[in-house]
């Protein structure tokens, strides 16, 4: 997969990017990230990319110009063009495969106010946004979409089990996991694990997922979409 990343802050991306399993992927060639300063495409001595709104208001928006002229000279027949801004479809898991199935994605990180709609009318294929509460640009989540994204492509983890099995994977939270030791401070893990009858394993960590769902996160519980983590 490739992905471009049009930001005012590239400088932002650099460690977690640089770090295990991205900096693995990219390096093996599983993905091909790119960082572009969005001022490279402005053409004036002081490379403005931002201007107050018309009618009034606080605060400054992202022009229209350099982000027009930096998808377009991005843009391939198969890419994604994607706005990250609170106004967008909620990114989830199910967002995030779709979106591992894609050759290239552009990714716009949103500054100051926002953007001039006109690049979200005419220009993006997608907004997306990973919740709601304020940050301070789109760059936390770029980055966390492409950590999503990556995670899923194939050869990333290794184990194609490793992200189906995980919370999420298969549409509830994941059963609950224990280590060595056995009995720690006379705090036991659960009898079935240690039994090695693997289908009553099975049956205990879908039951497990299912209840923990339905606890923790009813709105997935109520979602006829989801189904239990099973092994």
């Amino acid at each position: 997969m490739k992905i471009d990343v049009l930001t005012l802050f590239p400088a932002m991306f650099a460690g977690p990017l640089d770090e295990s399993i991205l900096r693995r992927a990219r390096e093996r060639g599983l993905l091909e990230l790119r960082l572009h300063n969005l001022r490279d495409w402005t053409h004036d001595r002081h490379r403005t990319v931002d201007d107050r709104p018309f009618g009034g208001g606080p605060g400054m928006l992202l022009k229209p110009e350099p982000i027009f002229e930096a998808v377009e000279s991005l843009r391939g027949p198969d890419t994604r063009c994607i706005l990250l801004g609170p106004a967008g479809r909620r990114f989830d898991q199910t967002v995030a495969r779709e979106l591992a199935a894609l050759p290239h994605l552009i990714l716009i990180c949103g500054s100051y106010e926002g953007v001039d709609e006109r690049v979200r009318e005419f220009l993006v294929d997608d907004e997306l946004s990973i919740g709601d509460y304020i940050l301070t640009n789109g760059a936390l989540p770029a980055m966390v979409v492409i950590d999503a994204v990556t995670r899923l492509l194939p050869g990333v983890l290794g184990d194609a089990a490793s992200a189906s099995d995980e919370s999420f994977g298969r549409g509830g939270i994941e059963y609950p996991q224990y280590t060595r030791p056995a009995d720690y401070r006379g705090l036991k893990v659960p009898e079935v694990l240690r039994s090695g009858d693997h289908a009553a394993i099975a049956r205990w960590r879908a039951e497990q997922a299912r209840l923990r769902t339905a606890q923790r996160r009813p709105d997935l519980a109520r979602d006829p979409g989801n189904t239990p983590q099973t092994v």
